[in-house]
């Protein structure tokens, strides 16, 4: 079975960090890239920020850019979402997804179609 599967998320305090993990079976993650997702309640889905297949990165969200870093350890088959200096608003359900490409240092853009979605991890940030 084709899947992605995050798991990391939970209840964390203003200001602290959380480890978002993705992890891939059924289909090789390296031959993708990646996209980090999340959904608030009452919003549309943000596209946050890719990871290429060579492991370089794009942050899409301002709101992000400077607390939020990715990873990916191919050999495990999973990418990670390091979130850090967290605030109430980025209380959401968070989702990666995997598009297919044959350019290892290209991302899509977060309009693009990805291939595969995981099911999402809710992170709340909360006092």
């Amino acid at each position: 079975q084709l899947q992605l599967v995050e798991s990391g998320g939970g209840l964390v305090q203003p200001g602290g960090s959380l480890r978002l993990s993705c992890a891939a079976s059924g289909f090789t993650l390296g031959n993708y890239a990646i996209g980090w997702f999340r959904q608030a309640p009452g919003k549309e889905r943000e596209g946050l920020s890719c990871i290429n297949r060579r492991g370089g990165g794009t942050n899409y969200a301002d709101s992000v850019k400077g607390r939020f870093t990715m990873s990916r350890d191919n050999a495990k088959n999973t990418v990670y979402l390091q979130m850090n200096s967290l605030k109430p608003e980025d209380t959401a359900v968070y989702y990666c997804a995997a598009r297919g490409t044959v350019f290892p240092y290209v991302c899509p853009q977060p309009s693009d179609e990805y291939d595969y979605w995981g099911q999402g991890t809710q992170v709340t940030v909360s006092s």
